[in-house]
């Protein structure tokens, strides 16, 4: 019988309880099962050996074979050093230990040939090597070794208390030798005939032991494939199992609103991809099955209008329709836009949001409860447990990255109904049936980002801006060229325009950056004085009613200049602004640019973006700069993010939990992520309950997932 993998760590032989505590606590290893999965993250080639008189004065890492001659101990300041002699038959170094010193010098023989190895230093006219790693010649051969050999993710910690790289390769010997490397196969013989894969032992012991660069090579694509499939695997099956478990309402007709609307109102003609979108949208409300699509579109794609046409279709079925934003801006501007399109087509439309008077809340309330309120637009207000909806069928949300788990299932729980005329079931009126889900974002996601974050949404995305749109006109000036900036700025509001200029929100210093934008505001008042020249200024220390008078007057045209923070990225919309100035543009996030970028450009005008800095930038931050004057498109923009942030940072730490993944990289590997999806969709397809016999290991893998989480290998 072989040894199981959940077996706790504390009892391979080698480890022992205070190494077990150290490796739980540094390194998150519970149990043997995370011990194989401890992958290295760099390997180093063990195939050349030095000799003394070929060392170079460079810091590298070298092994050498020859024999300790004489061991003596140095005082320093504090306490003492170990110094061996070390000679081949080119010449002399120094070996030195600065603790541990009495366990060393027990343990080592003088006259033995050893073999050393780690970086050296060259001081006082010889080379020295700090704790190098060291065993005897004939126990490096009998090892099992590799000429590639693996280094593995460390603390400052466990290299104090002994723990180097060589204890941690000892260790995941033991575990070999105990487990016999006898480790199941997770994939199915198609799937590895397919794409040639190398089997699992085979993956696991060439990953830790690689013999030869191909073959660590092919077993890092193996596991690679593995883990990467089987989260593909895993939100595909949940995107099924919702399909096929939660029911929703059935839209099955399109009717006078959506036909009067699309033939008499539709203020322009609408693109491919908007078609495109809809018939998804429109196949899914007719499925019987609850919709939960993710529409991803950049700014100015036309989102809104898609949203608007898929309540329509709501309502021609007699159900209820929401839409819920995140900021009071957004809502409001949302209500305007919306109230426009449902004036011709004499739909009752309604906004909810924090400062909604309560007289105008109970009307919404009553409205809501006996159905003569067709169409609520809000803020997290919307999700307050007293409105109660007659019949919710869609609830919209938009930038839905800003909403948590908790506060969409709020939003679920709004759909049970108890008199839906709509279906002949006879059991619907006792059903829980949620509303259709459609969650919206102007924030392009990679497509790897998205197969692995969204992966169980149905995903749309409009990638084609409506006809007649002028790209925006971007660049980039430092600081020395401000007085031109101030003559082309003078120039646009001669021809009517008007200007943003943004400044930094960085939370953490709220003084300091309350002070650059007064700086700033001030500086633009005594360049563009009264009365001649209109300013108005928004910021987070503001009183709600004074931010909404001085957005109102710029949306008025009654300002030319808006100085502002952050709160403008999200949801503005003056069509004759046609200049973005963002200051000290390097301390933005490439996603948060591309945001700013699109509140202009959103009338005939050509628009303009200037991105401001000082002189000195990092690398990082002129690749984001430059990647902002050569691109408009917002996904090889927000590629480019997800290179240089990685996914963690741009999902933030809510969504980022599903990409901890052991060896795989969805930046490098999406070649390997887009292969992995394929391959589980096509399994699924064939075999959606995995109950073919070729599939019961991807089925046996998979209930493992679920009950240990720290998945992937198991013995038998």
């Amino acid at each position: 019988m072989s040894v199981k993998l959940q077996t706790p760590i504390d009892y391979l032989k080698g480890v022992g309880p205070n190494r077990a505590d150290l490796l739980r606590s540094e390194l998150g290893i519970h149990t043997y099962q995370d011990l194989i999965n401890l992958f290295p993250n760099r390997y180093i080639d063990r195939t050349k050996f030095y000799k003394i008189n070929e060392l170079q004065r460079n810091n590298a890492e070298v092994q050498i074979i020859g024999i300790i001659t004489s061991f003596k101990e140095v005082a320093q300041k504090r306490g003492k050093r170990l110094v061996a002699d070390f000679k081949d038959d080119t010449g002399m170094m120094e070996l030195v230990w600065f603790r541990g010193q009495k366990w060393i010098r027990d343990s080592l023989k003088i006259g033995q040939p050893y073999v050393i190895f780690g970086k050296t230093n060259w001081f006082s006219g010889k080379y020295s090597m700090p704790h190098p790693e060291i065993e005897l010649q004939s126990e490096h051969e009998a090892n099992l070794r590799s000429s590639v050999q693996a280094i593995y993710p460390s603390t400052e910690k466990l290299s104090n208390k002994g723990v180097t790289n060589r204890v941690l390769t000892k260790i995941m010997q033991q575990l070999f030798l105990e487990t016999n490397g006898r480790f199941v196969e997770t994939l199915s013989e198609s799937v590895k005939e397919e794409l040639k894969l190398m089997s699992k032992p085979d993956a696991l012991f060439n990953v830790h032991f690689p013999k030869t660069p191909e073959l660590l090579a092919k077993a890092q694509f193996r596991l690679k494939f593995e883990e990467l499939f089987y989260i593909q695997l895993q939100l595909i099956l949940k995107n099924l199992i919702h399909k096929s478990k939660i029911k929703g309402f059935p839209f099955s007709k399109v009717g006078t609103y959506f036909n009067s609307f699309f033939k008499d109102h539709l203020p322009f003609e609408l693109t491919n991809a908007q078609k495109r979108v809809l018939k998804e949208i429109r196949q899914d409300l007719g499925s019987n099955a609850q919709m939960n699509r993710l529409l991803q579109g950049d700014v100015g794609s036309g989102k809104t209008i898609v949203a608007f046409m898929s309540i329509l279709m709501g309502l021609d079925n007699g159900f209820q329709c929401c839409l819920i934003a995140p900021t009071a801006i957004l809502s409001v501007q949302h209500y305007q836009g919306l109230s426009e399109l449902c004036k011709p087509l004499n739909i009752s439309i309604s906004l909810l949001t924090g400062s909604s008077k309560a007289s105008e809340r109970r009307e919404i309330h009553k409205n809501l409860e006996n159905g003569d309120l067709q169409l609520l637009v809000g803020t997290h207000a919307l999700l307050e447990d007293k409105v109660k909806f007659k019949n919710l069928g869609l609830a919209i949300i938009d930038e839905q990255h800003r909403f948590g788990v908790a506060q969409r299932s709020k939003l679920w729980k709004k759909g049970k109904t108890t008199n839906s005329s709509q279906s002949s079931q006879s059991d619907v009126d006792k059903a829980f049936i949620p509303p259709h889900i459609l969650v919206m974002t102007a924030t392009p996601i990679p497509r790897t980002l998205a197969m692995s974050v969204y992966g169980d949404l149905d995903i749309s995305v409009i990638d084609e801006l409506p006809a007649g749109r002028k790209p925006i006109k971007t660049v980039h000036r430092y600081d020395n060229n401000r007085l031109k900036v101030f003559k082309f700025m003078k120039d646009e509001i001669a021809l009517g325009r008007q200007i943003y200029i943004v400044y930094p929100l960085i939370q953490e210093n709220e003084k300091m950056d309350y002070k650059d934008l007064m700086d700033g505001y001030e500086s633009i008042s005594r360049e563009f004085p009264m009365p001649e020249y209109q300013i108005s200024i928004v910021h987070g220390k503001m009183k709600p009613a004074d931010k909404d008078y001085e957005m109102q007057r710029f949306v008025k045209g009654e300002t030319q200049i808006m100085v502002a923070t952050t709160v403008i990225e999200v949801g503005v919309n003056v069509p004759n602004a046609s200049v973005m100035i963002v200051e000290s543009s390097e301390r933005f996030g490439l996603s948060q640019l591309h945001q700013l970028r699109g509140r202009v450009g959103r009338g005939a005008e050509q628009s303009y973006c200037i991105l401001m800095t000082g002189n000195k930038l990092s690398q990082n931050s002129k690749t984001r700069l430059e990647t902002m004057v050569r691109s408009s498109d917002g996904f090889e923009i927000a590629e480019v993010d997800l290179k240089l942030r990685g996914p963690g940072d741009i999902m933030g730490t809510q969504q980022s939990g599903i990409l901890n993944l052991k060896i795989a990289d969805i930046v490098k590997d999406k070649d390997i992520l887009q292969s992995a999806r394929y391959h589980a969709k096509a399994v699924l397809k064939v075999d959606p309950r995995l109950i073919l016999p070729e599939h019961s290991v991807i089925l046996e893998t998979y209930r493992q997932m679920s009950k240990y989480r720290n998945i992937w290998n198991y013995t038998s």
